[in-house]
């Protein structure tokens, strides 16, 4: 019996190449800046790689947005969502954009879901017995058993038609239903308005303006495919919380844990910018830094908490002072470019001053970046030329608060508490309230800020 060698010829192995598309990112400036990117690169990757190009400390709060000039929709991207497939929704002639800012109230329902679920807008499917906390709701939309329902008011645009009707919705794991009688919620009065599986959630920016929408706060379904404004079905809100509410409860109830994954995991990637590859620059920062003395013939670390801050109050006094001097005219350090005059144009460099925008544009702003509590930005008041305005978002509404110069035996102060508590410059007050209340709803927390790329 004789044995023969079988030769076997396995099948070639074809590697997968994914191919690169180079995609345009806009910052709030209108600079942009193009990326190479590959075809499975999600929103949260292109955001990481914006954020490593461009230095900036990753807070977990960059975001890349939908825009859609040509009808007034803006949406978040979700993190996990791959780019390409947005971009292959776009219709040729449209000239959409991709921006990239801040949204810190991306996950804020997480955290404060006190703030987004009102408790006259929510019901429940079946009866619960006891009070319901935010944190519950909020995990009864993670479930895939129970849910709660979101139901009130909404001004719908009538389908080909220019006219806005009030109608009473309710919002369920299959989509968003409207009632055909007042309140009523009985299977035979309730009509199908939208699913979300196959539709997106856009913000209307103008709707006002261009689509003669009842108020400021409208939102819409708009197909995945590229489809035109017929295909639209507009709603409109009476205030900026119901808005957030029937917007957040959509996000939930179209990806679930998904959204729990994205905010719990911010680096799990799909094209290599994950936790292995790359590191929370803040985290790093925080563990690698110590308070140094180096006024001696030797460096030593300064290990008591208290002499520490001392010390960094003492070389933040240092580093205003030689502003001031490095903005005095001429380069010459005279008495009068120590003035408090001069003092106050040192806030001219700071990220979250935007000098003579309107209230109305500060509240743009401050809405785009997410009204999450401590929000802010300063500007110079429009109705008083030698006063300034601190605005900032509290319990998601935009309060305005004056900033006032009193003067002091021959120097100026400015205050916000009618002269109980003074500064001697912008810097110095905003300073005060990121670590105090005073008078103010809450500490300052997210100065919003316009970014180059």
């Amino acid at each position: 019996m004789s044995l023969s060698a079988r030769r076997v010829t396995l099948p070639a192995i074809t590697p997968i190449v994914l191919q690169k598309r180079v995609i345009k990112v806009y910052s709030e400036d209108e600079t942009s800046r193009a990326l190479e990117v590959p075809s499975d690169i999600t929103a949260r990757d292109v955001c990481q790689l914006l954020i490593l190009k461009n230095h900036y400390i990753d807070d977990h709060s960059w975001t890349l947005f939908e825009h859609l000039p040509h009808i007034g929709l803006e949406r978040t991207i979700e993190d996990h969502e791959l780019v390409i497939e947005v971009l292959s929704n776009w219709g040729m002639e449209e000239e959409n954009k991709l921006y990239f800012r801040k949204n810190y109230a991306k996950y804020e329902f997480f955290k404060n879901p006190m703030y987004f679920f009102p408790e006259h807008m929510v019901s429940f499917a079946t009866e619960i017995n006891g009070e319901i906390s935010p944190t519950q709701i909020l995990q009864m939309f993670l479930s895939s058993s129970t849910y709660p329902e979101i139901h009130g008011f909404l001004h719908a645009k009538e389908q080909g038609k220019k006219s806005w009707k009030k109608i009473y919705f309710l919002l369920r794991r299959s989509g968003l239903y409207f009632s055909t009688k007042g309140t009523s919620k009985e299977p035979r009065r309730l009509q199908f308005f939208s699913e979300f599986g196959n539709s997106d959630i856009y913000v209307s920016l103008a709707g006002k303006k261009k689509h003669g929408a009842p108020t400021n706060y409208g939102f819409c379904f708009k197909p995945n495919k590229a489809g035109g404004p017929r295909d639209l079905k507009m709603l409109c809100a009476e205030e900026e919380q119901s808005r957030t509410c029937w917007v957040t409860a959509i996000r939930l109830l179209k990806y679930g844990m998904q959204l729990y994954q994205n905010y719990m995991h911010p680096y799990q990637g799909r094209s290599g910018c994950s936790s292995q590859s790359v590191s929370p620059m803040r985290s790093i920062s925080e563990n690698s830094l110590v308070a140094m003395d180096f006024s001696g013939q030797k460096s030593r670390v300064i290990e008591n908490p208290t002499e520490a801050l001392s010390v960094a109050v003492e070389e933040g006094l240092a580093w205003r002072k030689k502003g001031c001097l490095r903005l005095g005219t001429h380069g010459s350090p005279t008495a009068s470019s120590q003035s408090s005059a001069t003092n106050m144009a040192i806030h001219r460099s700071q990220p979250w001053f935007h000098h003579k925008i309107s209230r109305e544009e500060a509240q743009r702003l401050i809405i785009q970046q997410g009204l999450v509590d401590g929000v802010f930005l300063v500007r110079d008041s429009q109705s008083n030329p030698k006063t300034f305005v601190l605005s900032m978002s509290h319990g998601q509404k935009i309060k305005h608060f004056q900033i006032i110069p009193v003067e002091d035996d021959g120097e100026t102060f400015h205050t916000l508490d009618d002269g109980h508590t003074r500064f001697t410059d912008l810097i110095q007050l905003v300073e005060f309230y990121q670590l105090n209340k005073g008078v103010l709803p809450c500490k300052l927390k997210h100065y919003c800020a316009r970014i180059a790329l």
